[in-house]
């Protein structure tokens, strides 16, 4: 067997780039996918969603129908062709406390403790079974951090009532995952011109001679697969690949305009597409993609080439989601929300649809994952914690039985968070203050 220590002997530094890729094709780890998730991604997407209005007009969010026959409603349509990799959820509640409360529904959202008192799943996952990643924790944002966005409108927590900074800019997270091109003291290369495997294609070549021939096949197809999604970041030339208007790590989303909301689809884009990569590398096993924060003023009308677009309106997404009592199509505001709902479950899909590009072992990325959508508050108008809007994607290796309508009438929400990290093979009978057991995914 090589041991990373004989690797980086036999191949040389410039191996260190690409271990990952032997990580994931050696025979430890293949033998570990078998019925656990290989990683844990969560999305999470701000201020509810059109739910049950204070008129009692139904829900534009939640399914309707039995556990294994249901209807999609509006604003979950972009999922309707991934509908069978997905669970969705009726009926779990984050609990009583603040409930009402924005910032109260982003401190329990992943911690499933009141007042965020507790240290959330992504963390307890990452400094358990995804510690012997190269990065056991990835925080990425989609201006999360902008008009100096205050803790308790982050919603990962490292440690009781502290939550942590997620990186906004994907240039910066592109380069601490993968570093610039070029030694210290040496020139600094543009990194949209050099491929971060072109240095390591030779160290490769050696590594393959020494593999199997199933092992190199997995080899090329975790390069094949890192190359593309490189391109796509980079928005790239080749062939059959997203082009210039693709989410970039070059100099076309400088850091001076990262918080623009006309730039603001494009480095969503950037940074689905990073995350996907560093988990394809095997460079970490958890990570969180936040949009945007609770009681955000981020100008969704500004979106180019949606259906929200419109420059002489300022419609901004929490203003959006008071929408008032009523489901009324003949109000702005509400068909603003409708939409900007619509439009963030969009981009879990392409998240979906990205992890599905990649195979892996006798699957697909997305076989071997756990994606969790998420907001802070149920309905936008009313900010109540019940009958939360969550959605789980992927199959986890066998863990999770996809297809269907889950019913949880009245279940703290932190039994799905328990049941995440059984799927990702932790020891956790409960999760959150009031002792929420595992809820069932299989």
């Amino acid at each position: 067997m090589i041991t990373r220590r004989r690797l980086l002997q036999s191949v040389g530094p410039a191996a260190a780039l690409a271990l990952p890729f032997f990580e994931l094709i050696s025979p430890q780890r293949v033998r570990a996918a078998d019925g656990v998730a290989q990683r844990v991604i969560v999305m999470y997407f701000p201020d509810g969603v059109a739910g049950p209005s204070q008129d009692g007009e139904p829900s534009l969010w939640h399914p309707t129908g039995s556990e294994f026959d249901f209807v999609l409603p509006e604003q979950l349509a972009p999922l309707e062709a991934r509908r069978d990799d997905c669970v969705f959820f009726r009926g779990l509640t984050l609990g009583p406390t603040d409930s009402g409360s924005h910032p109260g529904g982003a401190k329990k959202l992943l911690t499933a403790t009141d007042g965020g008192n507790g240290v959330s799943i992504d963390h307890v996952l990452a400094n358990g079974v995804g510690a012997d990643a190269p990065w056991r924790h990835l925080y990425l944002g989609v201006a999360a951090n902008a008009d100096g966005a205050s803790g308790d409108k982050l919603i990962s927590y490292a440690s009781a009532g502290q939550s942590i900074t997620p990186q906004d800019d994907p240039r910066t997270a592109f380069e601490l995952l993968f570093g610039r091109p070029g030694d210290v003291g040496e020139p600094q290369v543009d990194p949209v011109a050099v491929s971060v495997i072109d240095g390591v294609l030779d160290d490769m070549d050696r590594l393959r001679t020494r593999l199997g021939n199933v092992e190199q096949s997995k080899l090329d197809l975790h390069l094949q697969a890192l190359r593309e999604v490189e391109l796509r970041i980079k928005g790239g030339g080749a062939a059959g690949v997203a082009d210039c208007s693709a989410p970039s790590l070059s100099a076309d989303v400088p850091a001076a305009e990262l918080y623009s909301p006309a730039r603001f689809p494009e480095v969503m884009k950037a940074q689905i597409d990073l995350m996907v990569l560093a988990m394809a590398c095997g460079l970490s096993r958890v990570g969180v993609l936040q949009a945007s924060h609770h009681t955000s003023d981020l100008l969704m009308s500004q979106f180019p080439a949606t259906e929200m677009y419109d420059p002489g309106y300022d419609m901004r997404s929490h203003q959006a989601s008071h929408y008032g009592p009523a489901h009324d199509p003949a109000k702005k505001e509400f068909v603003a929300y409708v939409q900007q709902v619509r439009w963030f479950v969009a981009q879990f899909a392409a998240l979906l649809e990205a992890l599905r590009a990649v195979p892996e072992l006798d699957g697909t990325m997305l076989d071997h994952s756990i994606v969790l959508l998420c907001t802070e508050v149920c309905d936008g108008n009313t900010h109540l914690h019940d009958d939360m809007p969550f959605v789980l994607a992927g199959r986890a290796g066998g863990r999770v039985t996809t297809g269907r309508l889950a019913t949880h009438e009245g279940v703290r929400h932190g039994g799905l968070l328990a049941a995440i990290g059984q799927a990702m093979g932790a020891e956790l009978p409960s999760f959150g203050d009031a002792g929420t057991a595992a809820i069932a995914l299989g």
